[in-house]
C-alpha cells in the first residue's frame, strides 16, 4: 500500500546535508528537497533515497536557494509556503540564474490559480498535498526521463568536444573555448551534421546566410581559426578536410 503524504506539522532547522558517497554512488541522479515541515520532509527524503536517488535537504527558501546554486541537483523538490523566502521566490530566482533543472512543486494549495503562479515561476510540475509517495517517486522519473532528453538535445558531442547550445559555451576535455559569433556558428553546424562531409557551399549558406562566391576563401579561412582553437597541438584532431568535398567533424 502507498504512503500517504499530508500536512504534517514540524519546525525547520539548518538544512541537512547527505553523508559523502563513493563515485558510483554520486553517478545517480541527487534532488534537493525543500520543504519546512520535518516529517513530510523525512518520509519523501527516505522514499527517494530508497527509490535510488541522493537526496539533499533543506527546510527554509534561503538555504534551499544557496544549496541549489551550490550543489546543482538533478531536480529540484520545492514546497511554496516556506520560511524565510517562499518557493515561488526561490524557483523564480533561481530560473533567473539559469538553473535548467526541474521543479517540482509541493503544495496544499489547491486552486488553478495557485497552480499557474507556480508554473509560472518556473515550475514544471505540481503535485498537491496530501499524496501518495508512489505517485511522487513516479513524477520525479518522468521529470528526470524529460531533462535528460532535453539535455541531449541542448548538449552536442563529438569526442570529448561539447557545445551548450542555451549558455554557448563550449569546452574540450573540460577546458572552455572560447569562440567569435561566426566561428560558434560554424562549430555548431559541423557538430550538428557531425560524421557527415559538408560542401563549402553548404557551410556558406547555413552559417553566412548567403550563397557561396567562389572566388572567396572566408569558408576555409574560419575553419583554419576553428582548426587551431578545437584541435590544437594535442589530441587527436577531430576537424577533417575531405578531398574535393568539404570539411567534416568527427572524433
Amino acid at each position: 500500500m502507498a504512503t500517504r503524504v499530508s500536512q504534517l506539522a514540524g519546525n525547520g532547522t539548518s538544512p541537512t546535508l547527505p553523508d559523502t558517497t563513493s563515485t558510483n554512488e554520486r553517478a545517480r541522479a541527487t534532488v534537493l528537497v525543500v520543504e519546512d515541515r520535518a516529517e513530510v520532509l523525512e518520509v519523501v527524503s527516505r522514499t527517494l533515497t530508497e527509490s535510488g536517488y541522493d537526496v539533499l535537504t533543506a527546510q527554509d527558501g534561503e538555504s534551499g536557494l544557496a544549496i541549489a546554486i551550490d550543489q546543482a541537483p538533478d531536480l529540484l523538490i520545492l514546497d511554496i509556503g516556506l520560511p524565510k523566502a517562499n518557493g515561488l521566490d526561490v524557483a523564480r530566482e533561481l530560473r533567473e540564474r539559469g538553473f535548467r533543472a526541474p521543479v517540482l512543486m509541493l503544495t496544499a494549495r489547491v486552486t488553478i490559480g495557485d497552480r499557474v503562479a507556480g508554473l509560472d515561476a518556473g515550475a514544471d510540475d505540481y503535485l498537491v498535498k496530501p499524496f501518495d509517495v508512489d505517485e511522487l517517486v513516479a513524477r520525479v522519473r518522468a521529470l528526470l526521463r524529460r531533462s535528460t532528453l532535453r539535455d541531449e538535445e541542448l548538449l552536442l558531442r563529438v569526442g570529448t568536444l561539447q557545445l551548450d547550445t542555451v549558455s554557448r559555451e563550449v569546452t574540450r576535455d573540460g577546458t572552455a573555448i572560447s569562440l567569435t559569433q561566426k566561428e560558434y556558428a560554424l562549430l555548431e553546424y559541423l557538430m550538428k551534421h557531425a560524421g557527415r562531409a559538408v560542401t563549402r557551399e553548404q557551410i556558406a549558406e547555413h552559417v553566412w546566410k548567403t550563397e557561396f562566391d567562389p572566388s572567396t576563401n572566408i569558408v576555409d579561412v574560419y575553419i583554419n581559426y576553428l582548426r587551431k582553437k578545437i584541435d590544437g597541438a594535442e589530441g587527436p584532431q577531430l576537424l577533417h578536410t575531405v578531398r574535393g568535398t568539404g570539411y567534416m567533424l568527427r572524433a
